[in-house]
């Protein structure tokens, strides 16, 4: 069957969407294609709003369609550490697990596209692309983990806050990192959630952004609204 008359037969909510060819469904037939989105339901989720609580049953996963989804893990006495951020088309949730080990929460203002976990575990079963698509992301959220361990234990304070703008640019604007030229971006995090990602204090955080901005690698506007005038430049800056 041709890609072009695959198209044609997916749903019509799914033929525009970026995970309809970026994400998991894009390894399910037109016929699971169709199955899935019979089941499923666009949600938005406000900056701020919980997603997923930490220990929560989990009866949904979602892809990310569009915003950023904060990843945080909670202490008994209430302290938290945001432990990752996840970027469209990512697919939010654990596979073959029934209760959530992590919290979710709308880091912007959030698009997805939730279904049952029933339904995404049988397909898993009948649909070998599907659950190698859904291994190769986690074997890269690995490999990311393990670059931020290296970020984090052995970079300088300029050189994490580089490494955080370069991992925002690089998955709001792919086409950026491709060619390595101008980005620009809001940042989906204040700076007291920068500062707990990256091990530091809200006021290092703030006076190496001042930095970065002072050598002209940056430009920052009301606080959140970021241009960076050469990726290239700012990842010699990150000391990767």
């Amino acid at each position: 069957m041709s890609e072009d008359t695959s198209t044609e037969r997916a749903p019509t909510l799914c033929v525009a969407c970026e995970a309809r060819h970026r994400g998991i469904c894009g390894a399910l037939d037109p016929e699971q294609l169709l199955e899935l989105s019979r089941s499923a339901h666009r949600l938005v989720a406000e900056e701020g709003s919980e997603i997923v609580g930490d220990a929560e049953r989990v009866d949904h996963y979602a892809n990310i369609l569009s915003g950023v989804v904060k990843l945080t893990k909670s202490l008994s006495d209430g302290r938290q550490q945001v432990v990752g951020l996840r970027f469209p088309p990512d697919f939010l949730g654990r596979p073959y697990r029934k209760e959530s080990t992590i919290n979710a929460e709308a880091a912007t203002t959030v698009s997805l596209c939730t279904f049952p976990r029933t339904t995404i575990e049988r397909l898993l079963r009948e649909q070998p692309d599907l659950e190698r698509r859904l291994f190769v992301q986690a074997l890269e959220e690995l490999d990311e983990a393990r670059d931020w361990l290296v970020t984090l234990g052995r970079k300088t304070a300029a050189e994490k806050i580089a490494s955080f703008l370069l991992l925002i640019a690089r998955n709001i604007d792919p086409d950026a990192q491709v060619e390595m030229r101008q980005a620009v971006f809001d940042l989906p995090l204040f700076r007291a959630d920068i500062a707990d990602f990256l091990g530091l204090t809200i006021e290092t955080v703030s006076r190496q952004l001042t930095r970065l901005r002072k050598e002209g690698l940056i430009d920052i506007e009301n606080h959140r609204h970021v241009t960076i005038d050469s990726l290239a430049k700012l990842e010699m800056r990150s000391g990767s």
